[in-house]
């Protein structure tokens, strides 16, 4: 599995331990940055990380800002992407299970480190049920987009 990091300046030091995490399970990861703590725009990373989304080039994207609200929001405005702030593994497991979400969203100000760890295995260790009611669903947010 190919998993797409972003972050903004606010989230540096969370995506790079993710990225180390994921790393260390066998994932191939592509990392958007940002790479320092310079301020930069959230939505200039998101973009990056869910265009190689939709592009197929990842299957999962991991996007960290302050709280994770202004990735999600950015990601969820792009075709295709279905993402997610979480901010426990129930959530995490859920939107992957029920809503086949393929962007998680997380805040480094909102979640310690060993708790985004949980989210971020919760999240991709996590399948789609294809369930018919939960597929019903996700095309009537599909048609949204069209």
């Amino acid at each position: 599995m190919k998993i797409a990091l972003a972050s903004d300046h606010a989230a540096v030091n969370l995506r790079e331990k993710i990225n180390e995490h994921l790393k260390s399970k066998g994932a191939v990861t592509n990392d958007f940055g940002a790479f320092g703590t310079t301020p930069v725009d959230y939505p200039d990373y998101a973009v990056k990380a869910c265009e190689s989304v939709q592009k197929g080039e990842n299957s999962l994207a991991i996007l960290v800002c302050g709280t994770g609200i202004g990735m999600s929001m950015t990601a969820n405005k792009m075709k295709g992407i279905r993402a997610a702030v979480c901010s426990d593994t129930f959530s995490a497991k859920a939107t992957r299970l029920h809503n086949d979400a393929n962007v998680l969203c997380i805040g480094e100000r909102v979640v310690g480190l060993g708790l985004a760890l949980e989210i971020v295995d919760a999240f991709v260790l996590t399948q789609f049920s294809n369930e018919e009611r939960h597929q019903k669903r996700i095309d009537k947010i599909i048609n949204l987009e069209k």
